[in-house]
């Protein structure tokens, strides 16, 4: 079972590739999936809550359906590299709603955000808010044409 070091075995690994296909699944259902027992499936389903593996459980919504359909690949450069900086950053990046992933990087872009919006004109709006906020030296974006591949399900054949 799962602990603080991340041992998973090969009953953590099904349960959680189960989950992250579908975590509406009742336990029974899911237990029955893993082959477990209902109550060993839940115990191993509430350790792997409390150790972290498992941080939520949530619904996927279809970004098009809520009028949010357009991504954005944001692009930035800094010259400052503080610690006041980066806290800062990263509080304006928390407060804005459209970016739903932000990641600092090595090589010649510094954080890459990840934004969903209805349209350009809407992205402007966004990049005004960011730009308005926080200190940058380039801003550039790139706008999703076709998503092939945006999954949640996290590799399992590493652990």
């Amino acid at each position: 079972m799962a602990s603080q070091s991340q041992n998973l075995d090969p009953f953590d690994l099904a349960i959680l590739r189960e989950l992250q296909r579908d975590s509406t699944r009742s336990i029974e259902d899911l237990a029955a999936l893993v082959n477990l027992s209902r109550n060993a499936c839940w115990r191993r389903i509430k350790l792997l809550e409390e150790a972290g593996v498992i941080r939520a459980r949530v619904a996927l919504v279809e970004a098009s359906k809520v009028n949010a359909g357009l991504t954005v690949l944001i692009r930035i450069r800094t010259s400052q590299h503080s610690a006041k900086w980066a806290e800062a950053f990263r509080d304006t990046v928390r407060a804005l709603p459209e970016i739903v992933g932000a990641y600092r990087t090595s090589g010649e872009v510094d954080y890459i955000l990840r934004a969903r919006v209805p349209d350009v004109a809407a992205y402007d709006r966004l990049y005004q808010r960011l730009i308005a906020r926080i200190d940058m030296v380039d801003v550039a974006a790139s706008f999703v044409m076709e998503e092939i591949k945006d999954t949640t399900e996290v590799p399992l054949g590493y652990a």
